[in-house]
């Protein structure tokens, strides 16, 4: 057997790092950064034993690696998103998939969804008060789900409201099963997973009825929506996708593109009330026309305040070698994404916001990891980031986000993202016809 080389790491038992990981997660892999270096070993429930890397020639070795070498790791979010997940499957399947589902997701199929975006988000506006503090991630969250549901889902009526109601509830149970252990004694009466799979029976039997329906449409080749371009799909054998994978994968789409792009735009609301010369910059830009410096806060929001943690492969090969370590099979290799943005010599004043950092440069892919990277990147970051452009434009030019004093709003883990603690916190004025003026909160 080949001989491992690993780092140190703590050695208080498996269930007390789980306890420390479920309530202090970020605070844990810094206050572990600081103790042990840049890599570290962990063994919690979730992962099993695992290496935490954040030196960025190791990250990107990682996400060069094969599959044959490193992939997917058995305990990922394809347990709750069902085996024709894109988080489920591995090497040559993963492989075909992505390739079938790609064209939907990127290039000019984008500017179609567009317009349900810009729709949603004037919608969801006409609600804001004004004068008055309130949480704008609940309102990013309706008008991210809206969205997936018209451009993803292609649902609308009975099925839409039905979803809308759904949906929600779906993915938060999800999120915590998704990073707790499996019982093992089934799915007795208070077990939440039983909650959890009598709302995928129902999601399921709705997603069977618009598949039935989008098929029967006589014009199913003129729709844009994410479904009807699946249904159209083929495989290079010319077979298409079962209706279980079409399932499996619009629950994907669903929860890697709902709450989390709802949570980067409520932390970006956030970050701007806290940095009036960016806001300003923003408002100035978005009045005349422009994008750049939008696209380099949106980046720059994902930088500093990712809203996933980790993001990991688990080693096939015995004696596999990231860097200076030899991890032998079985273990979990993951990423510390908020460490490897914050490292002071990947990107200088780390702890500073300043979306011009982006403005000459894009980010390199394999340090700005928000979207995770390598053959098993985010699907759906070319949307996130169309949506969130959006979404971003569409409220600068609606409304002036009044200008705070207050401290930034503290992380709070929601099982699968973290989002800000008061929920991305504003106080919003309609927008008048004098514009571009960012102003202080009334006291």
């Amino acid at each position: 057997m080949t001989t491992t080389t690993l780092p140190p790491g703590p050695s208080t038992p498996r269930f007390v790092q789980a306890a420390y990981a479920l309530t202090v997660p970020r605070r844990g892999l810094y206050q572990m950064r600081d103790r042990y270096g840049d890599a570290f070993t962990v063994n919690v429930p979730t992962f099993g034993n695992a290496l935490i890397i954040s030196d960025p020639a190791e990250v990107k070795q990682l996400f060069l690696a094969s599959p044959d070498d490193v992939d997917k790791p058995d305990r990922n979010l394809g347990r709750v998103l069902g085996p024709g997940s894109m988080f489920a499957l591995v090497g040559e399947e993963h492989r075909r998939r992505r390739k079938l589902l790609a064209p939907p997701l990127h290039g000019r199929r984008l500017a179609a969804y567009e317009r349900i975006v810009e729709e949603e988000t004037t919608r969801e506006l006409a609600t804001w008060p004004q004068d008055r503090a309130f949480a704008t991630l609940p309102s990013m969250m309706r008008v991210t789900l809206n969205v997936i549901l018209r451009a993803v889902f292609g649902a609308e009526g009975a099925e839409f409201s039905v979803l809308r109601g759904l949906l929600p509830r779906f993915v938060k149970l999800g999120s915590w099963l998704a990073v707790l252990p499996v019982p093992k004694a089934g799915h007795g009466r208070w077990n939440p997973w039983r909650r959890f799979l009598a709302m995928r029976a129902e999601y399921d039997a709705i997603v069977e009825r618009l598949i039935t329906k989008a098929e029967r449409d006589g014009h199913l080749d003129e729709r844009d929506d994410v479904l009807s371009l699946m249904l159209q799909s083929r495989y290079y054998d010319d077979s298409p996708m079962s209706r279980s994978d079409i399932a499996d994968q619009l629950l994907t789409l669903l929860a890697a593109g709902h709450e989390t792009t709802a949570t980067t735009l409520a932390w970006a609301v956030e970050r701007l009330r806290r940095h009036p010369a960016v806001l300003r910059s923003l408002v100035e830009e978005v009045d005349a026309g422009g994008s750049a410096l939008l696209e380099a806060t949106i980046l720059e929001v994902q930088r500093t305040r990712p809203v996933v943690d980790l993001v990991g492969r688990q080693v096939k090969t015995d004696g596999f070698q990231v860097g200076r370590w030899i991890v032998p099979e079985g273990y979990v290799v993951l990423v510390g994404i908020a460490l490897i943005h914050d490292n002071e010599s990947v990107f200088p004043n780390a702890r500073t916001f300043d979306p011009t950092r982006f403005l000459a440069a894009r980010p390199d892919l394999y340090q700005w990891i928000p979207f995770g990277g390598g053959t098993r990147r985010c699907l759906g970051a070319a949307f996130a980031g169309m949506e969130m452009n959006v979404v971003l434009r569409t409220v600068l030019r609606a409304v002036t986000l009044m200008l705070t004093d207050e401290p930034g709003e503290r992380w709070h883990s929601r099982g699968i993202a973290n989002a800000p603690a008061k929920g991305g916190r504003t106080i919003v004025r309609r927008r008048t016809a004098s514009r571009g003026q960012a102003h202080r909160a009334p006291s």
